[in-house]
């Protein structure tokens, strides 16, 4: 009987990841996932924000098939479905969490006082979520042209696309950052962006608000959140832009680290400070809201006032 002998390396090198994915890392995401996202869907039934189902869940549905193909890719490393799969799904699926941070940015600004902020309520969430949709498109694009090929240039093309997608939201999300930084440095000082209006009936919805302990812990778990998904869209630019064959693609911890445990911490940040609790019933003490606004402040656009 013949026996050919194969090197682990040669091995690894038949693998589109250039490895194969550790079987229980995978089990592992899959159930963080699997529990944020059941989370948050929870959280749009209880409090009816149901804006949180096309973004917050639907995130988490994508990182669920995304770390099922990495799972399936374990199995079967040589299976390039899966590989094109995972890629696709885990570069796209956090786009729609960084909608639920602006459309909650909004909602923040709005209820600590509008006029701090370089932008109304409503234009921070209708121009990052304008961003966030062809971030979105883009990268949609990218990954439906590398999945519907077996030919290597194509897929080449589609990474190339989904990596121009993840850069424009990289930029976007860099202005947000800023911006976001601006509000709450301006209200922190007390520094408003634009004067408070002379009518009394007014001047109350632009006036500063009380940054209660609630609020105070939402802000610091909605900053935290977002600074790790600026982290992961940092890797993932590095890794589409050092090519399929490079050592970044190359390196699982890397991207275990720098994707996987980056979007795990944005999105259980913003699961344990829950918006439901922490920022739509947290009413600041002499803020008079009857029902009606408080019902309509659970919306994701925010009013001009």
């Amino acid at each position: 009987m013949l026996h050919i002998s194969v090197t682990p390396q040669e091995i690894f090198n038949l693998s589109p990841y250039h490895y194969i994915p550790t079987e229980w890392v995978c089990i592992t995401f899959l159930v963080l996932f699997s529990l944020a996202t059941a989370a948050y869907f929870a959280t749009a039934l209880w409090y009816r924000l149901w804006w949180l189902l096309p973004t917050a869940v639907l995130a988490g549905t994508g990182e669920i098939i995304g770390w099922s193909s990495r799972l399936w890719s374990s199995l079967n490393f040589l299976n390039n479905n899966a590989f094109v799969a995972q890629i696709s799904c885990t570069i796209i699926a956090p786009t729609p969490f960084l909608a639920a941070i602006f459309i909650l940015f909004s909602a923040l600004s709005s209820r600590l006082g509008p006029n701090y902020g370089r932008l109304t309520p409503r234009w921070y969430s209708w121009i990052f979520l304008t961003c966030d949709i062809i971030a979105l498109a883009i990268q949609g694009t990218g990954g439906g042209i590398a999945s519907s090929s077996n030919v290597n240039s194509t897929e080449i093309l589609g990474s190339h696309i989904m990596l121009a997608g993840i850069i424009f939201q990289l930029i976007a999300l860099s202005i947000f950052m800023c911006l976001a930084a601006e509000y709450f440095y301006r209200f922190l000082t007390d520094r408003p962006y634009r004067s408070v209006p002379n009518n009394d009936s007014v001047a109350t919805l632009y006036s500063r608000r009380q940054w209660t302990t609630k609020l105070k812990l939402f802000s610091a778990a909605m900053g935290f959140s977002t600074l790790t998904l600026f982290i992961r869209a940092i890797y993932r630019v590095i890794e589409l832009a050092d090519g399929w064959n490079g050592r970044v693609i190359a390196t699982q911890v890397y991207f275990n680290v720098l994707d996987g445990a980056m979007v795990v911490l944005a999105m259980y940040s913003l699961a344990v400070f829950n918006p439901g609790y922490f920022l739509y019933s947290a009413q600041p003490a002499g803020d008079e809201t009857d029902e009606t606004d408080k019902e309509a402040d659970k919306s994701p656009t925010i009013p001009v006032y």
